[in-house]
């Protein structure tokens, strides 16, 4: 099943240090460097080149990059939450998504923070007010090229 394949490749990410736009488990990886690790565990290599973009949050120039590129390569779902999805969340005041995540079940997900790495983390009540859309990781066949 695609969730069970989903959640065991963000898993082997648990533990590695937050980089920068890096996404090799065990050396390091960012929030979007952990869904491209899963990404080629589940298809072999990535959809495209990733554009550059800043650390922090106020990027002007790529505000809306990571819904963009959710839209393109993922499925979007209104389906309840489920393991395996992908979660992206608003941060502060911003309106459009700046992290995103894994679910591995209705109240748990995996993502990449600062100072602390690839963690599991409940989905508390703060977590989940900021979601701003859900998607899921095509079928091989459905995979956009």
């Amino acid at each position: 099943m695609m969730a069970e394949g989903v959640v065991a490749a963000a898993r082997t990410f648990l533990g590695t240090p937050y980089r920068h736009q890096a996404a090799t488990a065990g050396a390091g990886c960012d929030c979007l460097g952990l869904l491209r690790g899963v990404w080629r565990a589940l298809y072999g290599d990535e959809p495209g080149p990733v554009p550059p973009y800043r650390a922090d949050r106020r990027d002007p120039d790529n505000a809306g990059a990571l819904a963009d590129a959710a839209a393109r390569f993922l499925q979007p779902t209104e389906a309840p939450l489920a393991a395996g999805q992908v979660v992206l969340f608003r941060i502060g005041c911003d309106a459009g998504p700046r992290h995103c995540a894994v679910l591995v079940s209705p109240t748990r997900f995996i993502h990449a923070q600062e100072h602390l790495g690839v963690v599991e983390a409940n989905l508390t009540e703060g977590w989940a007010k900021r979601i701003w859309g859900r998607f899921s990781f095509p079928d091989r066949a459905g995979r956009p090229d």
